[in-house]
C-alpha cells in the first residue's frame, strides 16, 4: 500500500455505537467505538432519543482518540466519509451534522455513504501492510444486525449493489433481544442467547423456520421473517409456565438459535446457488453468533462456496467500514457528496453514495 492511497476519516452513528475510523486506502489505521449499550439495557432495547444524545456526548472524544491512534491530524486527511442512512433518524443526524461541520472547517471533501454497503466495504480492510483483500465480484452478502437482515448481490462495491431480500418484520437481532427477554436474560440478547445455548440441545424443540415453506419460497425466496418464530418461542414458554413446569432455558435458547441460523444460512446459500455466485460474505453484529458462523462455514464448504467473514471488530457498526467505502470512492475518482444531502433513515441499499 503506497502513501498515495487516500487517507479517509469515517463516522458512523446509525444506531447505538459511535464509530470513528481512519484508513489509508485499504489499510486500517484506527477503529474506535463508543457504545451506549449500557444506557439502553435498562429499557431492554435501543431508545432512539437516548442514542442520539449519547452520540452527541461521545463523538468528540471518539474522534480525538481515533486520530491519535492513527497518528494523523485533520489537516492530513484527503476526505471525510459519513453514514447518511439507513438507521435511526436522530442518531444519523448527529453524525451527518458533525461530518458536515468538519468538512466546512477543514475544507476536505465529504462523502455520504450507505451504512449497509459499508458492511461489505469492511472486507477490504487490512491491519497489516499487505494492502487488504481484493474483493471478488460478484458476491452475495448476508448482513445481519439488530436493525437489519438483508441479502445483497454485490456486483461492484461502489457502483452496483442489488437488494435480493430483507426481513419483512423483525430483524434477526431484534428477535434475539425479544427471546432473551422472554427467557429472563439481560440485554443485549445475542451474546446471552449464545452463552445459554452452549449447554443446550438445538434439536430439543422444532421451532418454525419463517418463509421457508414452498409457497413462501415462491414469493419470498430471499426474504426473512422472525416475528412468527419469536411468537412460537413465547407460546412454548407460556405453556410450560402454565403447566407449572420449569423452562429449560438452555434448550430453548439452542433451539431458537438453530432456527435463526438455519434460515439465514439456507437462504444465503440458495442465493449463491441460484445466481451462480460461489462467494458469500457475512457482516453485521449477529455474525458474532457462534452457531451462525459455524453453520455458514459448514454449508458453504459443502456447496463449494468461498466464505468471507471480516474480523468481528469490523462486523459490528463501526467507522472504519465507512472510511473504507469512502476511500474506495475517492480512489475511483467519484465526486464528493457536497453539503446538500440529509440523513435518510430508509436509504435504499442501491444508493451507495448520497
Amino acid at each position: 500500500m503506497t502513501e498515495a492511497a487516500p487517507l479517509v476519516l469515517g463516522i458512523e452513528t446509525s444506531c447505538d455505537e459511535t464509530g470513528v475510523g481512519v484508513v489509508r486506502g485499504t489499510r486500517l489505521l484506527a477503529n474506535v467505538i463508543a457504545s451506549s449499550m449500557e444506557q439502553h439495557a435498562r429499557y431492554g432495547g435501543v431508545v432512539p432519543e437516548v442514542a442520539a444524545r449519547a452520540h452527541l456526548e461521545a463523538l468528540t472524544p471518539t474522534l480525538t482518540t481515533a486520530l491519535d491512534e492513527a497518528g494523523v491530524t485533520l489537516d492530513e486527511l484527503d476526505a471525510i466519509a459519513v453514514t447518511s442512512g439507513p438507521g435511526l433518524s436522530g442518531a444519523l443526524m448527529v453524525g451527518v451534522g458533525a461530518a458536515k461541520a468538519l468538512a466546512v472547517a477543514t475544507g476536505k471533501p465529504l462523502y455520504a455513504v450507505n451504512h449497509l454497503v459499508g458492511h461489505v466495504g469492511a472486507d477490504v480492510l487490512s491491519t497489516g501492510d499487505d494492502g487488504g483483500a481484493q474483493v471478488e465480484y460478484p458476491t452475495i452478502a448476508l448482513l445481519v444486525s439488530g436493525g437489519h437482515t438483508s441479502l445483497l448481490l454485490v456486483r461492484d462495491l461502489i457502483s452496483h449493489v442489488e437488494l435480493l431480500g430483507e426481513t419483512i418484520d423483525d430483524a434477526a437481532g431484534e428477535a434475539f433481544d425479544k427471546v432473551a427477554r422472554l427467557l429472563g436474560l439481560p440485554y443485549p440478547g445475542g451474546p446471552q442467547i449464545d452463552a445459554a445455548a452452549a449447554s443446550g440441545d438445538p434439536t430439543a424443540i422444532r421451532f418454525p423456520r419463517g418463509l421457508s415453506l414452498p409457497k413462501d419460497m415462491a414469493e419470498h425466496r430471499y426474504d426473512f421473517s422472525f416475528s412468527g418464530l419469536k411468537t412460537a418461542v413465547a407460546r412454548w414458554v407460556e405453556q410450560r409456565q402454565d403447566a407449572g413446569e420449569p423452562v429449560p432455558v438452555a434448550d430453548v435458547a439452542a433451539s431458537f438459535r438453530e432456527a435463526v441460523a438455519d434460515v439465514l444460512v439456507t437462504k444465503a446459500i440458495a442465493a449463491c446457488n441460484d445466481l451462480g455466485v460461489p462467494r458469500l460474505l457475512l457482516g453485521g453484529g449477529v455474525v458474532a453468533n457462534a452457531r451462525v458462523r459455524a453453520l455458514a462455514e459448514q454449508r458453504a464448504d459443502a456447496a463449494g462456496i468461498a466464505l468471507r467473514i471480516p474480523p468481528l471488530s469490523l462486523c459490528t457498526d463501526n467507522g472504519a467500514m465507512i472510511a473504507a467505502l469512502g476511500a474506495q470512492l475517492v480512489a475511483a475518482g467519484r465526486p464528493p457528496s457536497g453539503l446538500g444531502f440529509a440523513a435518510d433513515s430508509t436509504l435504499p441499499v442501491t444508493d451507495i453514495q448520497a
